[in-house]
């Protein structure tokens, strides 16, 4: 039987075409074809743009066999040292024997973290460097601007730091809370609340603006509190909620913070690269994300971004900054323009995996990545409605990237078993509620490289026959069957626009 190489060939007709379908230089195909195997982290990939005519486990059983791991092994009681202290040594090994870790494929569909492109697994794969080498200091201002673009800024000081979306949000407030500051904090869900958190242990007050989840940030209750505290000097709030799939309007609450002369603070975790997000537009001043998310990077760095006024804020302070691995003024030394200078140990290959998906956002286009999240969010949510399951949010403000779907009561109880039946039998993960509305809702994420239509049919197929089987009533097929008319539908919107452009 032929290879996976050779069959990849046969199926598209050539190797160039091959190369094309999986959006990499046609030397490594070349390379496969030589070896006559696929390497084994390519499978769900192959397996995807095959239509599932070569599986990902053939890939898998093809490229073990070509190239086995080979480990000396010892029996558990032989000791790498024969005197008697290496023998006492291993009265601490682990009583389990343990062998490499293999996670399984998954398909993930849940608030994160998303699956991750085969391009940007390939790239943390390179040998690593070091972290002042000339060649990774270019890398990282190409980095940098590719953030900027993403972002939609200029501002100089956008970078990545060293940890997941919670740092940035740290690195936020540690800077710009004064100790005694007063703080307006709008809480709408989960996030809203770890900021009320960062704002009491950086020594500032936090002001509450609350508001019900699964409703966006209301200006008008926003501006009350503002009138009646015209000391408060900043106003933070999470643009898109992953704890209840809510947008709020970002552009009108900095508007609002920027009227009342407060800085603005925005969580942009979960909508950065999946919905519109235009920083220097909006006149943000200070906003966080993460790279797990609609970046489909790993989780681990979390880009911000600091306007000018509060950099020059921040540099007016006459306190010292509270934490040393945050604080922007020695950061500044590692990440400004100038000659570098040695703050952390910098996670090289992961920065190349981010440089890496920010380099697909450019490559697809920051509107058509906008657009592509929409799509699959129509489709899914056509499929969903046909099962006869509701959305937790309005339709006006739901993030298309962050889907939270009301349990039907007579299956609440039932949450937990249906989350693991998905996981078990189909490899799909989706998320659950959070706070108040825990076993209320599953949140269905269509995030960055998971946002595709095969992801949308198996969750929409998986999720039905669960569904089916527990005893909920549904008619199997019809889910499938309206996302595919949606998919159509958008299909045929678009090609109208494209033909009315072109005359135009």
């Amino acid at each position: 039987m032929p290879n996976v190489p050779d069959r990849l060939i046969s199926l598209f007709g050539s190797q160039a075409e091959v190369a094309r379908r999986l959006r990499i230089d046609r030397a490594v195909i070349s390379h496969w074809v030589k070896c006559g195997y696929v390497p084994a982290r390519w499978s769900m990939e192959v397996q995807s743009v095959s239509g599932g005519q070569i599986g990902a486990d053939e890939v898998l059983r093809e490229a073990t066999l070509a190239k086995p791991i080979r480990l000396k092994s010892r029996a558990d009681d032989d000791s790498v040292s024969a005197n008697q202290e290496g023998l006492a040594m291993n009265q601490f090994a682990p009583a389990k024997r343990i062998t490499s870790f293999h996670p399984p494929q998954r398909t993930l569909m849940g608030p994160g973290p998303t699956e991750i492109h085969p391009r940007v697994l390939t790239t943390m794969s390179q040998p690593a460097i070091g972290y002042l080498d000339p060649v990774f200091v270019e890398m990282m201002e190409e980095l940098k601007s590719l953030l900027r673009y993403t972002y939609q800024t200029k501002n100089p000081l956008t970078f990545p730091v060293s940890g997941p979306g919670s740092v940035g949000m740290e690195y936020c407030f540690v800077n710009l809370v004064v100790p005694g500051d007063k703080v307006i904090v709008a809480r709408n869900g989960v996030f809203g609340g770890r900021m009320i958190e960062n704002v009491e242990r950086a020594g500032g007050k936090a002001v509450v603006v609350e508001s019900e989840w699964g409703e966006p940030v209301d200006p008008n209750k926003v501006e009350e509190v503002f009138k009646a505290n015209r000391d408060a000097r900043l106003f933070s709030f999470v643009h898109a909620e992953t704890s209840t799939g809510v947008q709020s309007d970002a552009k009108t609450l900095v508007a609002l913070a920027h009227q009342y002369e407060s800085l603005a603070i925005v969580d942009a975790v979960t909508s950065l690269g999946g919905s519109p997000l235009k920083v220097d537009e909006w006149n943000i001043d200070a906003v966080y994300s993460a790279s797990q998310k609609c970046l489909s990077c790993t989780p681990g760095l979390s880009p911000v971004s600091f306007s000018e006024r509060v950099v020059d804020y921040v540099k007016a302070r006459k306190d010292k900054i509270k934490s040393w691995f945050m604080d922007m003024n020695l950061l500044l030394g590692y990440w400004g323009a100038t000659t570098r200078t040695y703050h952390h140990t910098a996670p090289t290959n992961s920065l190349f995996g981010l440089h890496e998906a920010l380099l697909l956002v450019r490559e697809e286009g920051l509107e058509n990545s906008w657009a592509r999240h929409a799509r699959h969010h129509l489709a899914l949510k056509a499929g969903l409605e046909a099962m006869g399951l509701q959305f937790l949010v309005k339709e006006a403000f739901r993030l298309p990237q962050m889907n939270a779907v009301r349990i039907p009561e007579s299956i609440q109880s039932k949450d937990a078993d249906i989350r693991k039946r998905l996981l078990n039998d189909f490899n799909l993960e989706i998320g659950a509620g959070l706070g108040p509305l825990a076993g209320k809702i599953w949140r269905i994420g269509t995030m960055g490289y998971s946002s595709r239509p095969e992801n949308v049919m198996l969750c929409l197929s998986a999720l039905g026959s669960v569904l089916d089987d527990i005893g909920y009533k549904i008619h199997v097929g019809d889910a499938e069957a309206a996302a595919h008319q949606a998919y159509a539908s958008l299909h045929a919107k678009a090609a109208q626009a494209k033909q009315q452009k072109k005359a135009a």
